[in-house]
C-alpha cells in the first residue's frame, strides 16, 4: 500500500526497501511536499526497527553555571562574568540539587553549563566525585563535546586527557549538545566562540573510543538550508558506523525568544510545526539501521506536537527534564513527570516505558 502512495519518489522507494539514503535522497525529502506520506514511511520504518514502545528517562537537568566565554547568536541562556544574574554553583549547591533529584526519582543527572573562563578542571572532577560517592546509582551525563574542547584550550590539556580524568572522576556518558549544525557555512553564523563541527566530532569520537557513549543533537529552524540538515545527519551516520557510540539523536527546535538572532531580525518566527515533523521523519529515514533512536524533545515542541511527532518517526520523549533552564530562558515551560509522559504516550496508542540513559527498560506502564 505504501509503495503505491509514494509515487515517483525514488528516495521514499529506497527508504521502504530499507536502503541507506544518499545526500541526494535527503535533499529530495527535504523538498518533498506531502508530509502525510513522508510521515507514513518514517513511521513504518520506526515500527520495523524499534516497535511501538515509546521510552523516556527520569532526568534531572543541572546547569552548573550560565557564565560563558562564548556569545552564540542562537542562545538566550548565557551571561557574561559579573552580570547581575550570572551564577556558578558551589559543590555544596550541586550536591543539594542532586540529592533532590534522586528523591524525585531521577536515574540520571544531565549536567551542562556555559564556557566558564576561570573554573579549573578540578572543579569538574570534584563535582563528579561528590555525586558518584553520594549517589553511585545515578548516571552522570555531563559536559558536551564543546565544553570538553573549551576546557582543553583553557587548561592546556589534550581533550583525551580531560575525558580520561573526568571518566576516572565518575563521568558515565555525555549529552549531545554543542553540535548545533556541523557545516561551517551555517555554524559560523549561529555560534561564536565555540568549537568547529569537525572538532566536536573529533572529541566525541575520542569519548566513544574510551567507552563513553553520548547523545547527539541537531539545532534546526533558524537560518539553515536543506543541505545543512542533510550534511549534519550524514556526518552523524558516518561516525556512528565507526564507533557505535551515539545513543540517540535529539533534533532541537530553535527557540527564538531573547536570542541575538531575534534581536537582529535574522529570524522573526519560529519554524512551522510541519517543518518540525519533517525533521523528525527525515532523521528517522536518514539514520535508519545505523542510529535507531530518534528522540522528540517535548520541552521545545510542547506536549501536543510531541505526540504528533511520535507518529512521524519518533520513539523517545527524552525525559522529565526536571529543572531545565536553557529552554526556560527562551520562554518554554519545562516541567513534567514520568506519569504525564506515560499518559502522553498512551493517548496516541503506543506503549510507554521508563528507560535508563542507555535505553535499557526500567519500568513499563
Amino acid at each position: 500500500m505504501l509503495e503505491q502512495l509514494v509515487g515517483d519518489s525514488q528516495a521514499l522507494d529506497r527508504a521502504l526497501a530499507g536502503e541507506e539514503l544518499s545526500y541526494k535522497d535527503g535533499l529530495e525529502l527535504m523538498n518533498y511536499d506531502n508530509q502525510h506520506i513522508l510521515a507514513a514511511v518514517a513511521d513504518n520504518t520506526r515500527k520495523k526497527l524499534v516497535g511501538d514502545t515509546v521510552t523516556f528517562a527520569a532526568s534531572y537537568y543541572m546547569n552548573y553555571t550560565n557564565v560563558c566565554a562564548a556569545s552564540c547568536q542562537m542562545c538566550a541562556f548565557y551571561r557574561k562574568e559579573g552580570a547581575d544574574d550570572a551564577y556558578t554553583l558551589t559543590p555544596q549547591e550541586i550536591e543539594q540539587r542532586v540529592s533532590i533529584a534522586e528523591q524525585m526519582g531521577a536515574t540520571e543527572v544531565h549536567i551542562v553549563g556555559g564556557f566558564h573562563p576561570t573554573l579549573p578542571l578540578e572543579y569538574y572532577e570534584d563535582m563528579m566525585r561528590v555525586i558518584k560517592k553520594n549517589h553511585p546509582q545515578l548516571n552522570i551525563k555531563a559536559l558536551t563535546a564543546a565544553e570538553i574542547y573549551f576546557l582543553s584550550k583553557l587548561t592546556k590539556n589534550s581533550t583525551k586527557e580531560i575525558l580520561s580524568r573526568l571518566k576516572s572522576a565518575g563521568l558515565d556518558s555525555m549529552p549531545g549538545g554543542g553540535s548545533e549544525l556541523f557545516h561551517p557555512d551555517i555554524r559560523d553564523k549561529i555560534v561564536r566562540g565555540k568549537c568547529t563541527g569537525q572538532q566536536w566530532l573529533d572529541v566525541i569520537e575520542e569519548a566513544h573510543n574510551m567507552g563513553i557513549q553520548s547523545n547527539v543533537t541537531m539545532l534546526y529552524g533558524h537560518i539553515e538550508k536543506p543541505e545543512h540538515i542533510i550534511d549534519h545527519l550524514i556526518k552523524i551516520r558516518e561516525l556512528q558506523k565507526k564507533t557505535n557510540g551515539f545513543i540517540t539523536l535529539i533534533p532541537l527546535k530553535f527557540s527564538l525568544d531573547n536570542t541575538e538572532l531575534e534581536q537582529q531580525h535574522l529570524v522573526n518566527n519560529e519554524c512551522s510545526s510541519l517543518y518540525d515533523l519533517k525533521i523528525i521523519a527525515l532523521s528517522r529515514l536518514m539514520l535508519a539501521n545505523i542510529l535507531n533512536n530518534i528522540s522528540v524533545y517535548w520541552v521545545a515542541y510542547g506536549k501536543k506536537l510531541a505526540q504528533v511527532a511520535l507518529a512521524n518517526g519518533g520513539n523517545d520523549l527524552v525525559g522529565t527534564a526536571f529543572s531545565e533552564e536553557i529552554y526556560r530562558a527562551a520562554g518554554k515551560p519545562t516541567t513534567s513527570s514520568v506519569g504525564e509522559l506515560a499518559t502522553m504516550v498512551k493517548e496516541v496508542g503506543r506503549f510507554p516505558a521508563q528507560r535508563n540513559t542507555h535505553f535499557e527498560i526500567l519500568k513499563q506502564f
